[in-house]
């Protein structure tokens, strides 16, 4: 009796354990979950710190409440081994590729297989880039160098080498598909390059000190700047290349940052572009002002770290400031913290909304912050 129940018991956990393997064979793997709607991280995002993520590019599951998804691995770095500090990161849809910076080189990943298709290093360095959007040319600012190189997003190489002032740093490619704007540490004035010729033809300002992070409206008519010294922001006309306005925040005062040397580092418009939203490094806050004159300052949010970048959905519901926290824009009301695998609180300055269906890139949003009205 005893022998008989122990051949069933043996019979049942053969086919228990059958049962279980066809259970795993039906369920995907991290990687094959490709359809939905995400929040792309790349860290690195805050220097090269990685006590805010780790390396590697997360995804994040933003219509189930932000939770983690996955970690794609990333190249990236210095000749030392160490990665390198992430600078930025924007997509082609056409390409269904993620495009990642750093102080050294640029990565492409293809988003469908999740491989790197290429890495490629680029004389004077790289920082944040921005793609047309027909996905196939990407503005490439050296690391504070006097130039941009102009470059194929299918195949990396250079197109042209595009000379602007002393030292390149941030970038947007007009919704319109025309027009280029490069903000160049080294000048106060904004300088628009023509998408097609690749040539300078305007600049915008002078503002009151050096272009750092910036944003602009849908139509291209307006662009907000943070610049050096300044808590608070000012505003161009980009048609005229007037400056309009220069707005203080009132209530808190100036202190050292941590990092990026001045007050207000990160400036975004919401996709209504009715508020504007402002960086506090010191006093670790988000400032939001109306995004219409007489330009006034609505409320603040406080934060958990400094912020050093703002970013939104493009449903307009959230807002993604560089210091992890999932803001909604409507409350005001912080709803969570990023978080990785391993709990952490994930922080990055380079992140990008997607819609992904069937492995391929369906809707896109963008690093910045800019307007979407029209």
């Amino acid at each position: 009796m005893g022998r008989f129940n122990l051949i069933d018991m043996k019979k049942n956990l053969r086919l228990v354990s059958l049962l279980c393997a066809l259970v795993l064979i039906s369920i995907p793997s991290l990687s094959q979950i490709v359809d939905g709607h995400f929040l792309y991280v790349a860290t690195p995002g805050i220097r090269n710190y990685l006590g805010y993520g780790g390396h590697g590019l997360l995804v994040f599951d933003i219509d189930n409440d932000h939770k983690f998804v996955k970690r794609i691995a990333t190249k990236g770095y210095k000749p030392t081994g160490i990665p390198s500090n992430v600078k930025g990161m924007a997509v082609s849809k056409q390409l269904n590729s993620a495009y990642i910076s750093t102080h050294e080189s640029v990565q492409r990943i293809d988003l469908a297989s999740e491989k790197l298709l290429w890495e490629i290093p680029y004389e004077g360095g790289c920082d944040r880039m921005a793609i047309s959007p027909d996905g196939m040319t990407m503005y490439l600012p050296s690391l504070e160098k006097d130039f941009w190189n102009v470059v194929d997003c299918e195949t990396g190489s250079i197109v042209k080498k595009l000379m602007v002032h002393s030292k390149a740093h941030n970038t947007i490619f007009g919704p319109s598909g025309k027009q280029v704007y490069l903000a160049d540490m080294g000048t106060p004035l904004l300088h628009v390059a023509n998408a097609k010729t690749h040539n300078i033809v305007k600049k915008v300002g002078p503002f009151s000190a050096a272009i750092r992070p910036f944003t602009i409206n849908s139509d291209e008519s307006k662009v907000f700047v943070n610049v050096n010294e300044l808590l608070g922001f000012e505003v161009g006309d980009l048609k005229t290349g007037e400056k309009l306005a220069s707005v203080e925040v009132q209530g808190w005062n100036k202190g050292p940052v941590r990092r990026h040397g001045n007050p207000s580092h990160g400036i975004g418009l919401t996709p209504d572009e009715k508020e504007v939203w402002v960086c506090d490094g010191f006093n670790m806050r988000l400032h939001i002002f109306q995004a219409s004159p007489p330009y006034q300052q609505l409320t603040t949010i406080a934060l958990d770290d400094m912020p050093g970048w703002i970013t939104f959905s493009m449903d307009g519901k959230f807002a993604y400031p560089s210091s992890g926290e999932v803001i909604d824009t409507k409350t005001r009301e912080v709803l969570y913290l990023l978080k990785d695998e391993n709990f952490n609180t994930v922080s990055s300055e380079k992140m990008v909304e997607l819609f992904m269906k069937g492995g391929k890139i369906d809707r896109a949003g963008d690093q910045f912050g800019i307007g979407r009205a029209n």
